[in-house]
């Protein structure tokens, strides 16, 4: 399957990205440059993390605006998968393609460490094969602008309609105020859009994909992506 990784002026994760998904038997991965109009017959396209044009103005705002991001659009909008991490989910919001905001962390500080999420449901592409709400997973964040925010109602909107992925929780499973890194509103890790084909989390699965890094557990959602992509095309 072909994979499609882009590279804004500042990503520092689309590497790790791309060493991730070439790593997963039957994948091709390649990067796809931000002014380039191409996607190269891409059936999953990736915004990984790091800080597009500097972060500057506010994070992803200037990135939602690449050229390449009118095909990115275009693409999500066709009902084929997309899938943003870190800065990556900033430019998603940013175009609106999944709700929300993300900002500054409630401590002010720039946060890099490793926390637990879990996932919220089996409903989507990229939870399908995990074991669901309860399965622990250790998952790198490295973010200053990852605390999730949308309105009340929109909220209860998500929450209705299964658009939540992840939440932060501990070691045990269990979704409190302390196993909350940034803030999050109701400890949101990750969202989905209303069609459920478009992803994007703050955690950095790609960070935890190796052995020798001590961690595979980002490989359970990265794989678990891929081959609920595999059944689709």
């Amino acid at each position: 399957m072909k994979i499609g990784v882009v590279v804004f002026p500042g990503s520092n994760c689309d590497q790790d990205m791309l060493d991730a998904m070439n790593a997963i038997e039957g994948m091709n991965a390649f990067p796809l440059w931000h002014k380039d109009h191409d996607l190269q017959n891409a059936e999953l396209i990736i915004l990984p993390g790091g800080f597009s044009y500097g972060d500057y103005l506010r994070s992803g705002a200037i990135a939602r605006f690449s050229p390449i991001m009118s095909e990115v659009i275009e693409h999500a909008k066709k009902g084929k998968p997309l899938f943003g991490v870190c800065n990556g989910f900033q430019v998603l919001c940013e175009a609106q393609l999944v709700p929300g905001a993300l900002l500054h962390n409630t401590s002010h500080s720039f946060i890099c460490k490793n926390i637990f999420i879990t996932p919220e449901n089996k409903d989507t592409l990229i939870t399908r094969a995990t074991e669901g709400k309860g399965q622990v997973l250790k998952i790198p964040i490295a973010h200053g602008e990852g605390r999730y925010f949308a309105s009340e109602e929109e909220i209860k909107r998500i929450e209705d309609n299964g658009q939540v992925i992840f939440r932060y929780c501990d070691v045990q499973g269990n979704i409190t105020p302390e196993s909350n890194p940034n803030g999050s509103l109701k400890n949101i890790a990750g969202v989905c859009n209303a069609q459920k084909n478009v992803f994007g989390m703050m955690p950095h699965p790609e960070r935890a994909a190796d052995s020798v890094l001590g961690n595979t557990d980002g490989n359970i959602i990265l794989k678990c992506l891929v081959h609920s992509v595999l059944e689709m095309v």
